[in-house]
């Protein structure tokens, strides 16, 4: 896929209800390699915590739109040096291309030059082997830091769902 016809936008808005969307389509969906459906049930999010999301003055909700919707989305927040990264989502059709991976690092470039990030900050559902894997070809390496799941990303269809929070640096550029 050539991404240099891709546009990397901060989101609007008015584009609250598609990022939700998207993000559940993604991880609570039926296909894609990122789906969650056999280990959780329910909504990973919705139109309000995604609004809320882009009024933080802190945070940074990015889409790259694909035929008139949001075909990935990625959100940063800055504290202190850090970046944390969360609701990163690839439209299902579109996985396994590289379109993750660009948008990953056009997300860390973006924290990096414009937030001054020494460092990138983010959680994965332990149980996700898949996607712990992809972010550590990425250069991410687990904290140690791994907690409960936190119910307000959907119910757990399993026992004993942990995150682990996972970090890069970002001066290794």
């Amino acid at each position: 896929m050539d991404f240099s016809t891709l546009s990397f936008e901060k989101a609007d808005i008015s584009q609250a209800q598609a990022i939700s969307d998207l993000i559940n389509l993604t991880y609570r969906g039926t296909t894609g390699w990122t789906t969650e459906a056999a280990i959780i049930q329910g909504d990973r999010t919705n139109r309000q915590e995604i609004e809320a999301a882009m009024m933080n003055p802190n945070g940074y909700f990015f889409v790259v739109n694909w035929l008139f919707a949001p075909a990935a989305c990625i959100y940063i927040a800055s504290e202190k040096k850090h970046a944390y990264i969360g609701f990163f989502s690839v439209h299902p059709s579109l996985q396994g291309q590289g379109f993750g991976s660009y948008i990953l690092e056009q997300a860390e470039m973006f924290a990096r030059n414009s937030l001054c990030a020494h460092r990138f900050v983010l959680f994965v559902i332990s149980q996700r082997p898949e996607l712990i894997a992809f972010y550590q070809r990425r250069g991410y390496r687990g904290t140690g830091r791994i907690e409960a799941f936190p119910l307000y990303l959907g119910v757990p269809k399993i026992a004993g769902l942990t995150i682990e929070y996972f970090q890069k640096s970002a001066l290794l550029y």
